[in-house]
């Protein structure tokens, strides 16, 4: 056993004491994948729904449903990984530092953009339809995006509807409600956002 752990500190020692660029890649690919390959397993157990909240960011800067949101953990864990494989595979290659760098973070950007767009793409499907929203006022739902409290701003919500998960814009005149927490639906102030205030 006292022979195993020498080897495995001698290991460490010769691999883990100095960081190269490699080493940076490999951890980049190593954290991202770890996140997107949770999420795919939530996902497949029906335990996903709503993880991928974002940041403590001012929702009125992410605001609308034209803008992408490159702070999400889908977009952010994406960049990392394809960083980290593209530089990981580019330094393999044979490549320099800043031609393995410049393909790691073009591709990781790439790939950033695709996933804020195909989230927004379907966030949009989700939508649109002949869903009346206004089945959603005396129903409870869950804060995706914290709302500011004492309408200070706008946060969003996710709520079921007709058998349906819609996300809407909403605002309290409460405390601030945090994103994951329960609220009920108060009132419709105008054309999808809504009023709420917390779940007791």
């Amino acid at each position: 056993m006292e022979g195993i752990w020498e080897s495995v500190v001698g290991w460490a020692k010769d691999n883990l004491t100095e960081w190269t660029i490699v080493k940076v890649y490999i951890a980049c690919a190593a954290a991202g994948g770890t996140v997107l390959l949770s999420q795919a397993g939530l996902n497949l157990f029906g335990l996903g729904d709503g993880t991928d909240v974002d940041p403590d960011t001012d929702v009125d800067d992410l605001d609308g449903a034209d803008s992408l949101n490159f702070l999400s953990i889908r977009a952010l864990a994406s960049f990392l990984t394809f960083f980290g494989l593209v530089g990981w595979g580019g330094m393999a290659s044979g490549w320099g530092v800043g031609r393995s760098s410049l393909a790691a973070l073009g591709s990781g950007g790439g790939v950033m953009f695709m996933v804020a767009w195909i989230m927004r793409f379907f966030q949009r499907m989700g939508s649109e339809g002949n869903l009346d929203a206004s089945l959603a006022v005396g129903r409870s739902a869950r804060v995706y995006l914290r709302i500011p409290g004492e309408k200070k701003g706008k946060g969003k919500i996710t709520v079921s509807i007709e058998g349906r998960s819609a996300e809407f814009d909403a605002m309290t005149s409460g405390p601030e409600l945090p994103s994951g927490s329960e609220c009920r639906v108060v009132r419709m102030t105008t054309e999808g956002t809504f009023e709420v205030e917390p779940l007791d």
